[in-house]
């Protein structure tokens, strides 16, 4: 298996790519998305190189190169630490969120995603996040429970802006 690293600057384009892929397969019901949608790519692009550039900041991208293709990448998980107001189980209030996790289908059952989450996991861990939070496709479940995760009663609602 090709080794974990953290995603570089330059590999922005790849973890856009693999992002869609997992949007996808969890959303690619074939409606159209929000109005300017097809937008979206080119004006996230310069952040998220900037953001993947940012050695001590509160996100993080872990790759698995493709190998025999240069530049192109297999696997994708990125998360972000995030402060709330400390909590019992939580006083210092750092929280990971895991928010990409993708690896394109012929490269699917070789531990991509595992060795990337843990990984990620780690980073997390250095920062001193108290929990880590996720969403879950069915597919993907057993492999977050194997790492320890498990099912929240979920009261999120959501404002678009």
């Amino acid at each position: 298996m090709s080794s974990v690293r953290r995603a570089r600057p330059e590999d922005a384009a790849e973890v856009l790519r693999l992002r869609q892929l997992m949007i996808d397969s969890l959303w690619g019901d074939g409606s159209p998305g929000p109005a300017g949608a097809a937008d979206w790519y080119a004006e996230s692009l310069p952040t998220l190189r900037e953001r993947l550039g940012e050695e001590d900041g509160d996100f993080a991208a872990f790759v698995v190169d493709r190998a025999g293709r240069p530049g192109a990448l297999a696997a994708l998980v990125a998360g972000t630490v995030e402060y709330r107001i400390g909590k019992a189980g939580n006083p210092r209030g750092r929280v990971g969120y895991v928010f990409s996790v993708a690896t394109d289908p012929d490269a699917r059952r070789r531990g991509y995603a595992r060795a990337c989450m843990t990984e990620l996991l780690a980073w997390f861990r250095a920062r001193g996040a108290g929990h880590v939070l996720l969403n879950a496709s069915p597919e993907a479940e057993p492999l977050y429970a194997s790492l320890g995760f498990t099912r929240d009663p979920d009261p999120s609602m959501r404002l678009p802006l």
